[in-house]
């Protein structure tokens, strides 16, 4: 199987002494970031509904883009959001993070499609920006088909005609299904609630890097591997799910038991 997840707005650029491979499609982030540098505070504010700091920030972010040879991280590493507090990557073992940078992708907004140990940038450029270019008014239309083109030849590489999709119907939504030649696998992860079973976010997008954690871990590369997945208290539940929607049922216990 091949793994997607999405990235994080939240990054920790904490000093990471792990060598470094270069994004596939290091010239499109540059591009993208030159058209970024033309934006005013006011304009990324709007983009991406950021406060004046935040703006302030990632317009410095984009200015000193690719001159500041030292200010890069491995992607898996640098975002620090909610899925990757389920990854926990800085915790996996060195054939672990091997395993995962065959096996695990990251999309994103402005680099398209990493390996865990991709070189990126401190940045911020969601998925479902409107970042216009000449390819169209926002980044879906920038990257077209090409997502999906990569991950088909990324597939094809590992044998496999499986994509398992733990990332958001935002970053998911950029990889074309017209030019997808794989079958997609895409977890749903739910709480036992008092009004019955619901997806609550924090913890749906924790649990999605916990599955990819569960894969890399395990080595798993035959999709009905996946059901058996326990990590968070989560369990398989059959009478929720639907062709190629597995979906994971975690009781108030649980949850509490997990932290």
């Amino acid at each position: 199987m091949l793994i997607v997840i999405s990235p994080a707005k939240r990054l920790d650029w904490a000093v990471r002494d792990v060598a470094m491979t270069v994004p596939q499609f290091q010239a499109d982030a540059r591009a993208l970031a030159q058209t970024a540098r033309g934006l005013s505070e006011a304009d990324l504010a709007h983009l991406m509904d950021l406060s004046a700091g935040l703006a302030r920030l990632n317009v410095e972010r984009f200015q000193r883009f690719d001159t500041d040879h030292d200010d890069l991280r491995p992607a898996a590493l640098a975002f620090a959001g909610d899925t990757y507090q389920g990854l926990e990557a800085a915790s996996l073992e060195a054939d672990d993070l091997r395993f995962a940078q065959d096996r695990l992708r990251i999309l994103s907004g402005l680099y398209g499609v990493l390996r865990p140990l991709d070189a990126i940038r401190p940045y911020r450029l969601e998925m479902g920006s409107q970042l216009a270019t000449a390819k169209g008014p926002n980044l879906y239309a920038y990257w077209g088909d090409r997502l999906a083109r990569a991950l088909n030849v990324q597939a094809a590489d590992l044998g496999t005609d499986t994509l398992l999709n733990c990332a958001s119907v935002e970053y998911f939504s950029a990889v074309d299904p017209a030019a997808l030649a794989l079958r997609v696998i895409t977890p749903q992860f739910l709480e036992d609630k008092p009004g019955g079973p619901r997806i609550v976010s924090f913890h749906a997008k924790k649990a999605r890097g916990a599955m990819a954690r569960f894969v890399i871990e395990r080595r798993l590369t035959d999709p009905a591997a996946i059901l058996a997945f326990d990590l968070g208290g989560y369990a398989h539940a059959p009478e929720l799910s639907a062709p190629g929607r597995p979906a994971f049922l975690r009781s108030a216990q649980a949850a509490h038991a997990a932290g």
